[in-house]
């Protein structure tokens, strides 16, 4: 499941590099084989090139909220290649297709590349205590 903020932070993400890939990781939650992804994290230090997206996991701050990796297709094939599934970390992988317009442009697969239904959800995840704090004005805090 993908909240609706975060589709359209994939999408908007992926058109602003095209024609090079970009590159996110993916916050969220996993119960019982089910993963709701709620956020997303912008790598520090990514390469985005012509035909591959890359970031070192050393300069990310342990963090088990992260449930995988999104990155775009400019091609518009979101299909997993060999080097996707090489490099995959997480349980889930997105991959969004060019030309990034709506929900029908993004794929999700398993580490394995086998294809998984989503939906999309309206809204925005509630702030935990640890992101909200009322004294300091309301504002969540993040990357």
């Amino acid at each position: 499941m993908l909240r609706k903020d975060v589709l359209d932070s994939i999408l908007s993400y992926s058109k602003m590099f095209h024609p090079k890939e970009g590159i996110l990781l993916l916050r969220g939650k996993s119960k019982s084989g089910v993963v709701e992804v709620d956020g997303v994290v912008i790598p520090p230090n990514a390469i985005h090139g012509s035909g591959f997206s890359a970031f070192g996991w050393g300069m990310i701050p342990i963090d088990l909220s992260y449930v995988g990796v999104a990155h775009s297709h400019p091609s518009g094939y979101a299909v997993p290649s060999q080097e996707d599934l090489l490099h995959v970390t997480g349980k889930i992988m997105v991959i969004a297709g060019a030309p990034y317009e709506d929900e029908s442009c993004l794929k999700i697969y398993t580490v394995h590349g086998e294809p998984l239904k989503f939906e999309v959800k309206e809204g925005r995840p509630t702030p935990s205590h640890e992101e909200f704090d009322p004294e300091v004005g309301g504002d969540e805090l993040g990357f």
